[in-house]
């Protein structure tokens, strides 16, 4: 049984405030956390989460972090990365966390990418693993191998016994900058979102009401856990899971994201283990489970206790949603389970929540879509959450009526305070209080549907990557990047969801050297990017539309794609295994 004593949140508290109610209120609930395998465990009640985070603070004080001062956490799920976020947060310090790549070692790419945020979010210490240092200075990267903390040398740091302690941490306004979430999952410098305090209590309280619908009442009053493989650096695994799970005084189960990819069944497993459960995932986590789990796998399964799928945070799949409710009725899902829904960083996490209850909904494409679209039937992801309001306006910025394809664009406590450092991308993200999205959908009878974006960034099995990011990788085997250009983009390909594709110009010839070339490149981007290209495609020079100056249309030549008319010399599609 949930617990019964739910006291309410202050409007005007913190994060801290939230971990101290839980560790008061809740005291028998917390979280384990998974070792990669998935095998052992190590569980936490909140009172002892809130006493970790207290050692965690005091560490970061002892080494001089301040206030306001920016900690990178690039640590995959653990209770080192936990301990450091909440400890940071307790200080009053700002966190930021990244993907931590290749066990935050080994590939260039990812020790650029921390290189880059060490200078533009002026990072005081970057914690990640214990050989990252001196492979910064191997690599010639002097202010991530300056600022790189090991985990041994954070928690082997005597705690200030006065600035750990709650009584003496810095009191921060409710609206002040509670955290930095990064826009990008990948790879690059992405753009840093200020997330308050009250934001951030405010989307778990949304969420808590808006999962609760269907049953009639908020989550806290009758889910038991909810159990998690979602990425703490990404918003849907902090926000999502971490946050609610505090506020709702729930049982939080944490799998590592690698540990689901490689044994997807631990996760369906659990969820039919800590009583009442719900979970999210983006849909390409129900269609790994489609596409790996035999019948002989799923033998046992008990889903009947999972109460609510929640899907986002990439394009919902109907194919994949109804593969899914097909292949596992027969162990106690139900079809109303799943839940879309919409969110994004610069919204905290929540935008709007599926409130019927009666499964995943869909309309025709309106008519109003323009050439390029590959949706068939939409997805309907639901309702604004409460104290929220979406609209969808066209390039004008003026509302469009229901059915008319436009920019979603959101007004509400949960829209970010800005870009770190970035006023410029500010301006653009936030006009006359409304949040522009750069999604793309329309609205029916109040509730949204989601055609696509505006903006360029790829989402990859619910990752956001940018296209320069696959472009660079691509003329840094070419040698192009001048006269000769590459431009990616994503394009729908049914169950398998999103893909990229590259388009390559050349002035090679022969299909031995492009065959050679597009090798090259695919092992490049899979290495550094770990993403797979579904299709490389070889042009003359001049092939790929650009703007006067020099800009590449990825749009533009994302349509060429799709209608035919693009001039390949030679494609590429991975190799058959």
């Amino acid at each position: 049984m949930a617990p019964r004593d739910f006291p309410e949140i202050d409007p005007e508290a913190r994060l801290a405030d939230l971990l101290e109610r839980a560790a008061r209120h809740f005291p028998s609930r917390g979280v384990a956390v998974f070792d990669g395998r998935g095998r052992r465990r190590e569980r936490r009640t909140y009172p002892e989460v809130l006493a970790a985070a207290r050692r965690a603070s005091g560490r970061w004080s002892a080494l001089g972090v301040r206030p306001g001062d920016r900690v990178l956490i690039g640590l995959p799920t653990s209770w080192s990365w936990l301990d450091a976020w909440l400890g940071a947060v307790l200080l009053g310090a700002l966190p930021v966390a990244v993907a931590p790549g290749a066990a935050m070692g080994a590939a260039r790419a990812q020790l650029e990418k921390v290189d880059g945020l060490v200078e533009r979010l002026g990072v005081r210490f970057a914690l990640v693993g214990d050989a990252f240092r001196g492979e910064a200075e191997a690599a010639g990267l002097r202010r991530a191998s300056e600022a790189a903390l090991g985990v041994g040398e954070l928690e082997g740091t005597t705690p200030d016994p006065l600035k750990g302690a709650s009584e003496q941490r810095t009191r921060s306004a409710s609206e002040d900058v509670a955290f930095l979430q990064l826009t990008s999952g990948s790879t690059g410098v992405p753009r840093a979102v200020m997330i308050s305090h009250r934001a951030a209590l405010h989307n778990a309280w949304a969420n808590d009401r808006a999962i609760g619908v269907p049953h009639g009442a908020p989550t806290h009053r009758w889910a038991d856990s909810m159990v998690s493989w979602l990425p703490l650096h990404h918003d849907m695994g902090l926000v999502g899971c971490l946050f609610l799970s505090i506020y709702a005084g729930l049982d939080l189960w944490l799998f590592q994201g690698t540990t689901f990819l490689a044994r997807p069944r631990l996760w369906l497993e659990h969820l039919g283990l800590h009583g009442t459960a719900f979970a999210p995932a983006p849909n390409f986590g129900y269609q790994l489970c489609l596409e790996r789990l035999t019948e002989k796998d799923r033998e046992g399964l008990d889903l009947s206790s999972w109460h609510d799928a929640m899907t986002g945070a990439e394009m919902i799949r109907p194919e994949t949603v109804a593969g899914f409710c097909e292949t596992f009725a027969p162990y106690g899902f139900r079809p109303e389970a799943f839940r879309p829904c919409f969110g994004l960083a610069e919204g905290t996490l929540a935008v709007t929540f599926d409130g019927k209850g009666r499964g995943m909904r869909t309309l025709p494409m309106p008519e109003s879509a323009g050439e390029g679209q590959a949706l068939g039937e939409v997805v309907c992801v639901g309702e604004a959450i409460d104290d929220t309001v979406v609209r969808v306006c066209g390039p004008d910025g003026r509302p469009l009526p229901d059915g008319e394809i436009g920019e979603v664009r959101v007004q509400g406590p949960g829209v970010f305070l800005g870009y770190w450092n970035d006023p410029g991308a500010t301006a653009e993200g936030l006009q006359d209080g409304w949040l522009c999205t750069g999604d793309l959908g329309f609205l029916h009878r109040g509730e949204l549907y989601l055609t696509g974006r505006l903006k360029d960034i790829l989402i990859l099995r619910g990752h956001n990557l940018m296209p320069h990011e696959i472009e660079w990788q691509a003329e840094a085997v070419t040698g192009g990047g001048g006269g000769l250009r590459s431009g990616a983009f994503s394009v729908a390909r049914g169950t398998a969801g999103e893909e990229a594709v590259l388009v390559v110009e050349t002035t090679a010839k022969g299909p031995g050297v492009l065959a050679s070339m597009a090798g090259d490149i695919r092992n490049r981007v899979g290495r550094t990017l770990s993403i797979l290209l579904s299709d490389i495609v070889f042009v003359r020079r001049g092939r790929i539309p650009k703007t006067t100056s020099g800009k590449v249309q990825r749009r533009q030549l994302r349509d060429q794609y799709l209608s035919g008319s693009l001039d390949a010399l030679a494609r590429f599609e991975p190799p058959s295994t």
